[in-house]
Order: structure tokens, then sequence, then C-alpha cells
């Protein structure tokens, strides 16, 4: 996992094409942005949602095989816990069609991060994450998720 500030975005340029477009993407979006699906490439996707922030993620934790996230909150901010998949329990079996699957018992050495407010983060396939969790208390947010493909 990658947390850094969208004003650090060229520190990633080299690190994948795709991923410096998604982090451009991001920092293009106004909070204005309508919830929808935005094609940004042709490997490169950007969804916008809006919910309420929890207590708890009751799915648990969420890992991709074939993307790699960028989650960041245009609006509000939002606690998403981090944990190794290595080692954890499957929780919801593979789902192929949402290239998911969500896993429970997170690593001891696992933590959390709050992002938004100019913080993302970025999720590899062998990070377990669960999002939607509450800061301080619940509130509204409007979060893009960009999803890069990877094969």
């Amino acid at each position: 996992m990658i947390v850094d500030q969208l004003k650090n975005i060229e520190l990633y340029k080299d690190l994948s094409p795709d991923i410096y477009a998604g982090l451009q993407f991001l920092t293009q979006a106004t909070p204005d942005i309508e919830p929808g699906v935005y094609p940004v490439n042709d490997r490169v996707k950007a969804i916008v949602s809006e919910y309420e922030t929890v207590a708890c993620f009751e799915r648990g934790y969420e890992a991709h095989r074939y993307v790699i996230d960028i989650q960041y909150p245009m609006k509000g901010v939002e606690r998403v816990k981090w944990s190794p998949i290595e080692g954890m329990e499957i929780n919801i079996p593979y789902d192929e069609n949402n290239d998911r699957t969500f896993y429970k018992n997170p690593s001891p050495q696992g933590t959390h991060i709050d992002i938004g407010d100019g913080i993302f983060a970025i999720m590899f396939p062998e990070d377990g994450h669960s999002p939607q969790h509450f800061v301080e208390k619940p509130e509204r947010i409007k979060k893009i998720t960009v999803k890069v493909a990877i094969k």
C-alpha cells in the first residue's frame, strides 16, 4: 500500500503510466463531480460514489486480483483498515465479475489510514482493505476509486 498527498503525484510518474493517469484524474476532479463511472484510458477507470461512513464494514477486507485501487474521498474523510492478505481467512469467496475476495482475521500488524483532505491510498492485490469506516462520527462522503487494470 502507498499513502501520500495529492500534491506529490509527480513522484509516481515513473512508477506506472496508468497509476499516474489515475492520480491526475484525482487532481483534476472537482467536489461537484457526479457519481458514476469515468473512463480515464483503456486500462483505467474512475468510479465516483457517495455513501455514509460506518463503524464496521461488514464484508471484511477486500482484495483484488487484477486491479490496483487508488482511493480518495473528494468530500469528507474515511478510515480504511489495512492488512496483508497473506494468512487471512476468506470471508466471502472470490467474485470473478467484481474481481474481489473478502477476508477476515487481519494480521496483528494490520493498521488503518485516514484518507481525504489531500491524502490518497493505493492498494495492490496483496493489500486487504476495509473501507467506509468513519473517523470520529458517521458522515456522508463522496469518494473516487480509480481502478487500474494490471492484467
